[in-house]
């Protein structure tokens, strides 16, 4: 039996362990449609900058929330770290793509808002870092595996979204291309952001639906069986 203190500290780290999951859970897809929108459209515009810089902080928040699980563990709490830091990279960054959306010519604009993209994708691949290293420390097995065969699988397409998008801005850059290049990169360009959402939404899914199954494990399997 343990110790009723060292329960009830146990009990509120699982607490906002949980409470933290769900709002990754809920902030990744919110993250994606609230930036995509901003910048594409004028639907959020009479918000200005408050609805990117709300759902990168409630990110940053489910990451925060989870921290005082484990305190001990150095490996898990690495990994946390340096998504927390992304975290904060994302909202320092956010309010561009509101200012992009208003000013796309401004070339600081461009700048940023390519740094917030890549920010993103090493968020969402450092996130799946983080739930390796969280299913580790669970007791379920059967989680780990599909974990560890899941976060591997997203972390190989999330890098070769990063390997695209870098040889798209450097095909960009050439002076001399080839007619056939040139008119495909005329046509991709009016679809470009749509193509690169569509490759994201699979690994940000499954990044979801491991997210989900790890709140359920714990709320069934110790919740439950404190009852």
């Amino acid at each position: 039996m343990l110790d009723p203190v060292l329960k009830a500290e146990l009990m509120r780290s699982l607490t906002r362990l949980v409470k933290g999951l769900s709002a990754l859970f809920w902030g990744l897809p919110m993250a994606l449609l609230v930036c995509v929108k901003t910048a594409t459209t004028d639907w959020l515009k009479p918000f200005g900058i408050a609805p990117p810089l709300l759902v990168t902080t409630l990110l940053f928040y489910g990451l925060w929330q989870i921290g005082p699980f484990q305190k001990q563990e150095r490996i898990w709490h690495q990994s946390l770290d340096r998504a927390k830091l992304l975290g904060v990279v994302n909202i320092g960054l956010s309010p561009f793509v509101y200012w992009w959306n208003q000013v796309p010519q401004m070339p600081l604009f461009s700048v940023a808002l390519g740094l917030l993209i890549l920010s993103g994708l090493l968020f969402l691949f450092n996130l799946n870092h983080v739930l390796q290293r969280l299913t580790a420390m669970l007791p379920d097995e059967t989680l780990r595996h599909e974990t560890t065969f899941f976060t591997s699988m997203n972390l190989y397409l999330l890098l070769g979204l990063l390997i695209l998008m870098a040889f798209y801005a450097t095909i960009q850059e050439m002076a001399a291309l080839p007619e056939i290049v040139v008119s495909f990169l005329r046509a991709f360009e009016t679809v470009r952001q749509w193509v690169f959402v569509l490759l994201l939404l699979l690994p940000l899914a499954m990044t979801m639906t491991l997210i989900w199954k790890i709140k359920e494990v714990i709320l069934t399997s110790v919740f439950a069986s404190d009852g």
